[in-house]
């Protein structure tokens, strides 16, 4: 998976309210979704007089720097803008993490039930990401996992073509380490092969350790890596 395959399956599964250019650059609004639907990101070749046009433009300046951006990466920090979350970004085939999940075990379902919506809540993500799984268009589902019969963990997830992009992966505290998170990854899997899709991919935090341990041990490869700077 390319850069540019990435951020267009990112764009498409976990859309900004809406996005616009200055000059060479693309520059979003999240409507509160977000850094990942609120960072700018360079789509042509700039200048420094394009960067300082940039600045001006964004009330909170964040800009998203991926794999072949090291020259704005560079010129962002000469002008004083800190990294703020690195994320690593894993993809596998679909056909690598299918699985039959025991009945009740984890199901798809839209819109979300209001105990995904509550999960989701507990862990932070509110009303203004749900709203940005509801600008996704094409198939979508979320994914509500059970353990020991009760409701452990929720994620969302999205189509574009081909690829299937897993989000929003939530498991509750007390549950966690217990097996929800590889229940919901092979849901996710399940489900894309469902609509055809034949890649799975996934963002998490570089210091997620656990989670990326998780996504090593069921074979997902690295597939890039970017983070923001933020002014």
């Amino acid at each position: 998976m390319t850069p540019d395959q990435l951020s267009a399956v990112m764009e498409a599964t976990w859309p900004p309210a809406r996005s616009w250019r200055l000059g060479p650059f693309t520059l979003r609004d999240g409507a509160g979704g977000g850094k990942r639907v609120s960072a700018a990101s360079a789509a042509e070749p700039w200048t420094e007089v394009d960067l300082a046009k940039l600045e001006a433009a964004m009330a909170e300046p964040l800009v998203l720097i991926r794999d072949g951006d090291e020259g704005l990466d560079s010129a962002l920090e000469t002008r004083g803008w800190r990294v703020v979350d690195p994320v690593v970004a894993y993809v596998a085939a679909v056909s690598d993490l299918v699985a039959d999940l025991p009945p009740l075990s984890a199901f798809a379902h839209w819109p979300p039930l209001q105990i995904a919506r509550t999960i989701w809540g507990e862990g932070g993500i509110g009303p203004a990401r749900l709203a940005v799984m509801e600008r996704v268009v094409g198939d979508k589902a979320v994914l509500l996992a059970r353990m020991a019969d009760r409701p452990a963990g929720v994620a969302f997830v999205a189509r574009l073509g081909d690829d299937a992009m897993l989000h929003a992966l939530e498991v509750r505290p007390a549950l966690r380490r217990q097996g929800a998170g590889e229940v919901l990854l092979r849901a996710a899997a399940n489900w894309a092969a469902a609509v055809e899709a034949s890649r799975l991919s996934l963002v998490v935090t570089r210091q997620n350790m656990a989670a990326r341990a998780l996504y090593t041990r069921l074979g997902m490869q690295v597939a890039g890596q970017y983070h923001y700077r933020m002014k």
